[in-house]
C-alpha cells in the first residue's frame, strides 16, 4: 500500500479526527484550569500609599491581602513626612491579585550627610558654585576678615562653629563664608 492510499484510507482519517478532537478537548481543559488556578477574574485596586508611615501601610495592605517590600530609602524630601512612602510599584489605581508584593521607596528621616569640599583660598563665586553643587546653601551674611585678597574664602562656618575640609554636614545646610576684605597687606 502506498503512502497516498494510506492517507486516503478511512482508518487514517478516523485516527486524525480523534487526534484533532483530543487536542481541542485538551486545550479547553487547560484554559479552564488556568482560569481557576490563577484567579483570572480577581482584581484588587492598589491604594495610594504616599505620605503614609510603614505601620499605616502595613495595616492597609493587610486588609487587602497584599504584601509590602521596602526596596530603598530615597534622599530626604521635605514635602513628605520622615519615614513615609514616596514611591510605590505598582502605582495607585493599578489592579493586582491577592498576595502581590507592593514595592515601596521610603523618605529618609533627615537629609543625607555630605562631605565638605575644599574651597579655601578660592574666590567667593567659585566656592559658592562648588558648595551649591554638592547640596549646601550659602548664607547671606559673610564675615569679612583683614586679608590682602578680596572675596577669597578664608574659612567656613555652620551655626557659628568653624568647619574643616572633610567635615560631614546634612545636605541643604546653610554655610556662612569667611572672606578676605582686600584691605590687608
Amino acid at each position: 500500500m502506498s503512502l497516498l492510499n494510506f492517507v486516503k484510507s478511512k482508518v487514517f482519517l478516523k485516527q486524525l479526527g480523534f487526534a484533532i478532537i483530543g487536542i481541542i478537548v485538551f486545550v479547553i481543559v487547560i484554559i479552564q484550569w488556568l482560569k481557576i488556578s490563577t484567579n483570572h477574574s480577581q482584581k484588587i485596586e492598589v491604594p495610594d500609599l504616599s505620605k503614609m508611615t510603614i505601620k499605616q501601610v502595613k495595616s492597609k495592605l493587610d486588609e487587602l491581602d497584599l504584601d509590602l517590600k521596602i526596596v530603598d530609602s530615597i534622599n530626604y524630601n521635605p514635602n513628605y513626612p520622615p519615614l513615609s512612602v514616596i514611591e510605590q510599584d505598582p502605582e495607585a489605581g493599578d489592579f493586582v491579585k491577592e498576595n502581590r508584593k507592593i514595592y515601596l521607596k521610603i523618605n529618609r528621616p533627615t537629609y543625607q550627610d555630605v562631605v565638605l569640599p575644599n574651597v579655601l583660598k578660592k574666590s567667593r563665586r567659585n566656592a559658592e558654585a562648588v558648595l551649591k553643587a554638592v547640596g549646601f546653601r550659602i548664607g547671606n551674611n559673610p564675615k569679612y576678615v583683614r586679608d590682602i585678597a578680596r572675596n577669597v574664602v578664608r574659612g567656613l562656618y555652620f551655626k557659628g562653629k568653624p568647619l574643616k575640609v572633610g567635615d560631614k554636614l546634612p545636605k541643604n545646610s546653610v554655610i556662612e563664608l569667611k572672606l578676605g576684605d582686600g584691605k590687608g597687606s
